[in-house]
Order: structure tokens, then C-alpha cells, then sequence
């Protein structure tokens, strides 16, 4: 009866380790699709494994947003102008954003970052991260954005329920993200289906209590 009950345990062991490595693989798979051209390699980009920080990965998903996200004409100030992905607030990345995108060109504009003194800055940029440390100010953010096609990326929880485009979520050791596909529609821009398809959709807070 003993040797059942271990047996047992070994066959359900196994079960939940299959399970957990074919959704592994299938989140690889679908990671492969947006960053065949990126730098980082992808199994790295959903853990922390092998060295690679929460902050690498998150550098690697700012910039395939740039890459499945349309940005319109409308959204640079001139032809030359370069596409900016911003950090307001303090900076959690260190040198990992510029070290990792420089060179890299995104619809056939130079990648450059910026971090800004103030939010007002932002209207300027095509991609904002918002830092933990403007957690009490999003809304505030959220208004100043208004109007552009700026994407709002944060890492706070609720961030994307409080109106923010995408927020950053851990889920068992892994960097993913919502999107709030209410800002989405607010910000103009076209988001590819294929991000769609690697997010967890979420809503305004209002829209979701029915306000």
C-alpha cells in the first residue's frame, strides 16, 4: 500500500510538471513570434533565470510593444524625428534600457530614451514608463496624456484599472502584462494581434463597476 501511495504521488507530480512545461513551451513559442530580432533570447524573456534581471526582460518587452503597436504620422513632431521611450519618476532600470535598445531603430526611426523631470514632458514621447514612484499621481498622468498617442506602461498594481495602457504583472517568477484595452482605444494607436493575444485584457475600474 505504500508503494500504491508513492507511486500515486509520483503520477500526479509528473501530471503538474507536464502541464506547467507545455505551458512553458507554449509561452515561448508565442514570445518567439515577437521577438525573432531581439537580443535577449526568449525563453529568458518570461523568468529570471540565467542571470537575467526582471528589469532585462522588461527593457525586452518595451521594446516589442514599439514593434506591435502602430504609431500614426500624427504622433512625431517631424520625419526625422526619433521614437523616444521615456522613464518618469525614478528609474528602475539603470544603464539595462540604454545599454539594451541603443542602435535599434523602430519603423525606420532611431530608438532613443529619455527620462523626464516632469509629466508634462510626456506628451513628447511614444512610450512613457511610469515608475512605482508616481504611483500617487496616474491619474494625474493619465489626464496629461490626453488626447495623444502616447502608450503608458507602468509596473504598479492596479496601474492599468487606473486607466494606464499596459501594466507589468508578476505571475509565478514571470514578467507578463495586462492591457487596458479602454486606454488602448483612448490613445489612437493600433495594437497587433498577436499582443492581444500574449495579454490579460482588462478594463477601466469605472467601466468594470458599471460606472
Amino acid at each position: 500500500m505504500k508503494a500504491l501511495s508513492h507511486a500515486k504521488r509520483r503520477y500526479f507530480v509528473g501530471r503538474q510538471l507536464s502541464g506547467a512545461f507545455r505551458l512553458t513551451i507554449w509561452l515561448i513559442l508565442l514570445f518567439v513570434v515577437l521577438t525573432s530580432d531581439f537580443a535577449i533570447p526568449a525563453p529568458l524573456a518570461w523568468g529570471q533565470s540565467d542571470g537575467t534581471t526582471g528589469y532585462e526582460v522588461k527593457t525586452a518587452f518595451l521594446f516589442n510593444f514599439a514593434k506591435f503597436i502602430e504609431w500614426p504620422a500624427s504622433s512625431f513632431a517631424t520625419r526625422q524625428s526619433p521614437f523616444t521611450i521615456c522613464v518618469l519618476g525614478l528609474d528602475p532600470f539603470g544603464n539595462v534600457l540604454d545599454a539594451t535598445l541603443q542602435g535599434k531603430v523602430i519603423q525606420d526611426r532611431p530608438l532613443a530614451v529619455r527620462r523626464l523631470k516632469d509629466k508634462s514632458e510626456a506628451r513628447s514621447c511614444q512610450i512613457v514608463f511610469v515608475s512605482t514612484s508616481e504611483s500617487p499621481h496616474v491619474a494625474d498622468i493619465v489626464g496629461t496624456v490626453q488626447g495623444t498617442n502616447v502608450l503608458l506602461v507602468g509596473e504598479t498594481n492596479g496601474f492599468a484599472a487606473s486607466g494606464g495602457t499596459i501594466e507589468f504583472i508578476l505571475e509565478d517568477s514571470h514578467v507578463r502584462f495586462a492591457i487596458n484595452t479602454d486606454a488602448a482605444d483612448r490613445s489612437g494607436l493600433k495594437f497587433s494581434s498577436k499582443l492581444l493575444a500574449l495579454a490579460k485584457l482588462v478594463h477601466d475600474e469605472q467601466h468594470s463597476k458599471g460606472g
